[in-house]
């Protein structure tokens, strides 16, 4: 009997799949973001009509920032941007950190919604395996304060600076995290505990360290002391919850570091081979590769629909039969080329 890709997903997390990927892509779907059902319905509309053979969720960005109080309109996003207009920021001065407290996330409206939503979008999605974002504390906390996630970012509009954030006052700061973690870790073991115990029955998380370590922002002393630890606490939820449970981190950006996180507790590893300073290959790495055309590609009107089949063809050469996860380097745009959308989804196998 056949397998289902929800099976073969978990084979290619051992190692040990006769198929050699399976495909996936994902995109922020502005106008059904907000709402558990239609956004489930939204989404795996998505999923079915590209086909994907494994999912991650990509709910809205600030869905986190939300939990703690930032406020945004819901109706009014960017041009440029798959991000709702900032009303107002939960933290707008040094003294505000502090304030950043432990949630019950069964309670808290934002992550009830969002975890609804992956709780229809996994009975909806029965033979595939879904997983669902959930940002690294530090990422969250930059976000609640409206701070760049990455160098430079242009869509921060922070009335205070990193450093007086959080540099200035690590004690505070690490307080924050540790609740912001807490909050995330309790969050995540609801997504990954089976749905006869309450859970959502989600077979993972895509647990993104956005931005944050990216182009030298928190150089390796900075990761370890702001990010590592609650990294931790997070990862290892996951895994105490439901063994089977999978944890895929994606580290954004330039100069990435990668290398940073093939680390216990993380099964499989995605990053933008595309920009300078990221590793172009991954056989080094102990964790499962995710792996695939540059994300740049599928803007709409691109016309790339050739250079993406000619780069699928080339990470399925990479790995030489070795199991991974074929998808774009990172989030595809909204709005996508529809050709390129299709030139990824036929590269199934099946």
């Amino acid at each position: 009997m056949s397998k289902t890709r929800r099976e073969t997903f978990r084979d290619i997390v051992r190692g040990a799949s006769q198929t050699p990927y399976l495909v996936g892509g994902w995109q922020h779907l502005v106008g059904h973001e907000y709402g558990a059902q239609e956004f489930a319905e939204a989404y795996i509309e998505f999923v079915h009509r590209w086909d994907w053979e494994w999912v991650k969720i990509n709910p809205r960005a600030v869905y986190y920032a939300e939990a703690w109080g930032s406020r945004y309109d819901s109706h009014d996003y960017a041009s440029d941007a798959p991000l709702p207009k900032k009303i107002s920021s939960a933290i707008v001065a040094p003294e505000d950190v502090a304030d950043i407290a432990e949630l019950d996330p069964a309670q808290n409206a934002s992550f009830a919604e969002a975890f609804d939503a992956a709780s229809l979008i996994r009975d909806g999605l029965e033979d595939r395996a879904v997983v669902q974002t959930v940002f690294s504390p530090l990422s969250v906390l930059l976000q609640i304060a409206d701070l760049p996630l990455y160098p430079g970012d242009a869509y921060a509009t922070p009335q205070i600076s990193v450093e007086d954030a959080v540099l200035n006052q690590p004690e505070v700061a690490k307080q924050a995290l540790g609740n912001i973690a807490r909050t995330l870790a309790g969050y995540a073991r609801r997504l990954v505990r089976p749905k006869a115990q309450g859970g959502a029955g989600l077979d993972g998380i895509f647990y993104a360290v956005t931005g944050t370590v990216s182009e030298g922002y928190f150089d390796a002393d900075r990761y370890r002391e702001f990010s590592e630890p609650y990294d931790r606490l997070v990862i290892d939820a996951v895994h105490d919850e439901n063994p089977d449970a999978v944890v895929l981190l994606h580290t954004c950006r330039a100069e990435s570091h990668p290398e940073w996180f093939d680390v216990d507790g993380v099964d499989l590893l995605h990053w933008d081979r595309y920009l300078p300073g990221n590793p172009k290959d991954d056989s080094a790495f102990n964790a499962v590769p995710v792996a695939g055309p540059n994300w740049e590609l599928f803007a709409n009107g691109s016309g790339e629909e050739e250079q993406v089949r000619k780069e699928i063809t080339q990470t399925v050469a990479q790995h030489q039969g070795r199991p991974f996860l074929l998808a774009p380097s990172c989030t595809v745009p909204t709005p996508a080329n529809d050709n390129a959308l299709r030139a990824l989804s036929d590269a199934r196998i099946a």
